[in-house]
């Protein structure tokens, strides 16, 4: 288990708990239209509320970048969030002003308030200390539970965490200890599937990812850079040619740490990127100059499974191909399922991320066959990359240093 300060270990009744939470929820028409990220802060809320703890939620919604922005206040959750709870929410249009220490001075034990949208303060985003005082100055004790916002170093999710005791919300928890397993104490082999348009955009996941897995599989646009780095001709294809070196670089620590990588063997070609274009299959090394790859082949899929197969851990990030154009789905799918029985009838660990894989794997209709699905976005690409997570690293137990 991760070592983290967790609310089941800290003295909650009577004490009034900042908790930072996610409630950076799609709205419309001051509507909230996807009500999950509520919903995933329930059991923390809710467990706070049964120990008797004063609930002040700290939240941000949108950018508005330090001003008051119409469209951007967190009121519209407030109601939605207290039908979820079946209990009031009282809502301060204010973050550390004279009506937000009024509103929590008349909390009562198991009362929530929520209050207005954090980035409507400049101090926020700027980790000012003066500004994580104000807010500190609201609370005896201070919960994150949103992993989605530990990547960043801001006064709600660090700043006012070395000014109050700062414990791991049931949410936060759930998601280190998933993540934890699958890569930094996995049941080994332990495979990566790492998918995406450009390879720019994970660099630093593919640099760590061959130091820390036994086999790393590479689809989407993001391989035909590393196709092109071996000399393969990949046409019309998206390829950062650019980063050719960068590429044989990747390919060649994988080999020093003696991670086995998987490129596509076999592609689907169309010369038209639309739905249902005409279409080649072909050997990648058959793709013709006006041709671009913009899926797997079935005897990559054959291969992928196979290998699968082999393995305890799974880590997935990133589409295989042009998954949302038909029918540049098929690969992505068809490994989906088989990932996803795996897990049913062979007790794999399975643990997906990133905003592209999850719509995927829902699109398969397999997100609830895997262990976890993660839902955080830059956070989890930066665990992935092995970076320190502001957020989750003011968390952390530590050995007291001696004087």
């Amino acid at each position: 288990m991760t070592m983290i300060r967790r609310i089941q270990d800290a003295e909650l009744a009577g004490k009034r708990v900042l908790v930072r939470v996610d409630f950076n929820v799609p709205m419309k028409d001051g509507i909230v239209t996807d009500d999950t990220r509520l919903k995933s802060a329930l059991p923390t809320i809710d467990f706070l509320r049964e120990t008797g703890a004063k609930v002040i939620l700290l939240a941000h919604f949108g950018r508005p970048k330090g001003s008051r922005v119409t469209g951007l206040s967190l009121e519209a959750v407030a109601q939605p969030l207290a039908d979820l709870i079946g209990d009031a929410v009282d809502f301060v249009d204010d973050v550390v002003g004279e009506e937000a220490a009024a509103a929590v001075a008349e909390m009562g034990n198991g009362d929530v308030l929520l209050l207005q949208n954090t980035r409507f303060e400049a101090g926020e985003e700027a980790n000012d200390p003066a500004f994580a005082a104000a807010l500190a100055r609201l609370g005896d004790l201070y919960v994150n539970d949103a992993f989605s916002a530990a990547h960043r170093a801001h006064a709600s999710t660090e700043g006012v965490a070395q000014l109050l005791p700062a414990y791991a919300g049931l949410a936060m928890q759930r998601e280190i200890d998933h993540l934890a397993a699958a890569l930094d104490k996995p049941d080994r082999p332990l495979m990566a599937l790492v998918g995406g348009a450009k390879v720019s955009s994970k660099i630093d996941l593919l640099k760590n990812l061959v130091k820390q897995v036994d086999i790393l599989f590479v689809g989407g646009g993001m391989a035909n850079t590393l196709l092109h780095a071996q000399g393969i001709k990949v046409g019309a294809s998206l390829c950062e040619t650019d980063l050719a070196d960068t590429a044989r670089l990747i390919l060649a620590a994988a080999e020093q740490a003696g991670c086995k990588i998987i490129l596509p063997s076999d592609v689907v070609l169309a010369r038209e990127f639309k739905p249902n274009p005409e279409t080649r299959l072909t050997a990648v090394h058959d793709v013709g100059a006006d041709e671009m790859i913009l899926d797997c082949g079935p005897g990559t899929v054959v291969e992928l499974n196979q290998a699968i197969d082999t393995c305890r851990t799974l880590i997935w990030n990133g589409p295989l191909g042009a998954f949302e154009t038909p029918p540049f789905e098929a690969a992505t799918m068809a490994v989906a399922e088989h990932v996803a029985r795996a897990v049913r009838e062979q007790g794999l660990v399975a643990v997906g991320g990133g905003g592209d894989t999850v719509s995927a794997l829902n699109q398969a209709g397999v997100a609830d066959d895997f262990t976890f699905i993660s839902t955080a976005g830059g956070a989890f690409l930066e665990w992935m990359e092995g970076k320190i997570l502001p957020g989750v690293d003011v968390l952390m137990q530590r050995d007291p240093v001696s004087a």
